[in-house]
């Protein structure tokens, strides 16, 4: 599968991360801890779009869920090979296709399991998984694991479409939360119908769809905050994510 322009496009928020850059398992992560008290036996996993940790906005968003009483961890799930920001302009030349084939959920997979292992020596017995348009794929992943009890999906990357969902709907018991989207070639309208017909008709752990009118793939992360339906969608989403999340963790 190849990457449509939205996962590669975006704007760089402002703001001050509040977080650090740590090890977990021997990998990089950026931790948003909570000041005041919170659950210490649950964490939500972020795992991130093509550019990775080092780009302020997952900083940011982790910074912003812990202020709302989750531990956060972000992982390297690209392992320092994160597409360069540059690309970001529309403008860059880097081979897109080259980079994602050295990036498939093989290569994702085992760097997320020494994260949950390290996090689970720690106490932490309950996980909650976000994951934004590459992040998606290993979120589900770790839904067909058992791994967390809720899992957020925003204009997921990656998805094979019926297949993942019917597999997602057959195996796993974690909630499901997707952030869906007016324009996005990697999650379109006929994809978002589907899972309303296979989840909204009746899966136990519970689901719920939300259709972010006048945005894009990435709003939610990379979204132009100047625009107001973008700056509505990827607030809410958030807001949204955080209730879902302290419903069903």
């Amino acid at each position: 599968m190849s990457l449509c322009e939205y996962c590669v496009t975006g704007v760089i928020h402002e703001g001050v991360a509040e977080g650090k850059f740590e090890k977990v398992g021997g990998i990089e992560c950026y931790v948003a801890t909570p000041t005041k008290d919170y659950a210490k036996d649950t964490v939500i996993l972020h795992l991130t779009d093509l550019f990775g940790i080092q780009l302020i906005n997952h900083q940011l968003l982790a910074d912003s869920y812990a202020r709302n009483g989750l531990k956060v961890v972000v992982p390297d799930i690209l392992f320092g090979d994160a597409v360069p920001l540059s690309a970001l302009s529309g403008d860059s030349d880097f081979d897109f296709d080259a980079w994602l084939g050295n990036h498939g959920p093989n290569v994702m997979k085992p760097i997320v399991e020494k994260v949950i292992t390290a996090l689970k020596a720690e106490g932490v017995t309950k996980f909650g998984v976000i994951g934004y348009c590459y992040g998606a794929r290993g979120a589900v992943d770790l839904a067909f694991l058992g791994v967390p009890s809720a899992v957020v999906l925003n204009h997921p990357f990656l998805l094979q479409i019926p297949a993942d969902l019917e597999k997602y709907k057959e195996v796993s018991k974690a909630s499901l939360l997707i952030n869906s989207c007016e324009t996005d070639p990697m999650f379109p309208q006929d994809a978002q119908a589907k899972a309303d017909e296979l989840f909204a008709s009746g899966f136990a752990p519970g689901y719920k769809r939300l259709f972010w009118e006048g945005c894009a793939h990435g709003f939610s992360v990379r979204g132009d905050l100047s625009d107001p339906k973008v700056k509505a969608g990827k607030e809410g989403a958030f807001k949204e994510a955080v209730k879902f999340f302290k419903k069903h963790l």
